[in-house]
């Protein structure tokens, strides 16, 4: 939306037929050939355009007060379009008058400002993927780290407005008796936007002298011994951004750990000598190839007197197990897919699990509604009609 102002341009369509109305303070339906001073001091409001104009039907609107930028009006195309969109369109600059024709059924309604066509700032729709990072293994026959939370979304963004992406770190191994340290979460927020937060996943329980829990998060961390599973899923949104972790066997000689929960699946219970594996993630399409995110790490598994067997990471990413039969700690989950890391193993001494893999945010939007204006240095690629941005660590994008 220009920030100029235009009110000379109003006062110059009302000498010619605009008839100026009283000062409108909430929602309503314009009629053609009417100027509404427009005051949104106290709340946003609606202005929903005539369902049926005619070619040439004029409207103008008036930031009253100078609030639109704290109060914005929102332009409801009622059934028709603006600027060959179906969206509603929003004013959102202070001082504004922007003067609206009906042109055809093609185009809609436009703008006509000092003489010259313009556009509403109308918003655009944009999907989101939002991956949390990941959850470490736990320690000493440890649990495997819960993956990050997998959430999509499709929503609106508006012109101008700036967006905060802030991206998840995967939570790091920890030693003998030291919990294993949750992934943080990543989220968006912004101008119109329904805050979007993937929750880190949960760490994976351990054992040493003082019992390490495991951990509640996208998904769940998995069990060791006797500590039980973390919970996934949390904090809980619809659809489910993730599972819970697998639980431990704690019988000799191996008290095998349980896997970490994945976006797609639990983490596999531990049995006999054998640990949990972690729990599969899930393919999503946004940067127009099939990529696996979100996989739950591998428990480990007690390896004096006998040797059992690590468990496996899940698809997308999840950290295995440290291999059997020595003081080993659990692979790493991979970066930038908010996979869990696995649980370390034991022969005298605890191992470390490994550290879960960072989140990860990406946007798909169509490229004639690209803005160009990123902060972060996400890596811009194109997908057919969209171009898609791919956040690998915190910045902006602004609409």
């Amino acid at each position: 939306m220009p920030s100029t102002k235009v009110a000379s341009a109003g006062l110059a369509a009302g000498a010619g037929g605009i008839a100026w109305q009283s000062v409108q303070t909430t929602g309503f339906t314009a009629v053609s050939s009417r100027g509404y001073p427009l005051n949104t001091t106290s709340a946003a409001f609606t202005v929903t355009l005539p369902a049926s104009p005619s070619v040439g039907d004029t409207i103008i609107l008036v930031d009253y007060a100078g609030t639109f930028a704290t109060n914005n009006i929102t332009v409801n195309p009622n059934g028709l379009k603006i600027g060959s969109l179906t969206s509603n369109a929003v004013l959102n600059v202070s001082g504004v008058t922007v003067t609206i024709t009906f042109i055809d059924s093609t185009q809609g309604w436009l703008i006509n400002s000092d003489g010259s066509r313009s556009s509403l700032p109308v918003p655009y729709s944009v999907d989101f993927l939002i991956i949390g990072g990941g959850g470490a293994g736990g320690s000493t026959d440890g649990g495997g780290g819960g993956a990050g939370g997998f959430r999509t979304s499709t929503q609106n963004l508006s012109p101008g407005a700036v967006y905060t992406i802030t991206v998840g770190a995967g939570g790091t191994g920890a030693g003998y008796g030291v919990p294993a340290v949750s992934g943080s979460n990543s989220s968006i927020v912004g101008t119109g936007l329904t805050t979007i937060t993937s929750a880190g996943g949960g760490g994976g329980a351990g054992q040493g002298p003082t019992a390490a829990v495991s951990s509640s998060g996208g998904s769940g961390g998995g069990g060791a011994y006797s500590i039980a599973a973390g919970s996934g899923n949390t904090p809980s949104t619809s659809p489910s951004q993730g599972n819970n972790g697998g639980s431990a066997n704690n019988t000799g000689p191996c008290f095998p750990a349980g896997g970490g929960g994945g976006a797609g699946a639990v983490g596999s219970n531990a049995v006999s000598n054998t640990a949990g594996n972690g729990g599969n993630g899930t393919a999503n399409s946004i940067t127009g190839g099939s990529i696996t995110y979100a996989g739950g790490g591998g428990g480990g598994v007690f390896s004096d007197p006998t040797p059992g067997t690590a468990g496996s990471g899940g698809t997308g990413g999840g950290g295995n197990g440290g291999a059997a039969g020595g003081n080993n700690a659990g692979s790493a989950g991979t970066a930038n897919l908010g996979a869990g890391g696995g649980g370390g193993t034991q022969l005298n001494a605890g191992a470390s699990g490994g550290s879960g893999g960072s989140g990860v945010i990406i946007l798909s939007i169509a490229t004639s509604r690209y803005s160009g204006l990123t902060f972060g240095s996400p890596t811009v690629t194109t997908s057919g009609a969209n171009t898609i941005l791919t956040y690998t660590g915190s910045g902006t994008y602004t609409g």
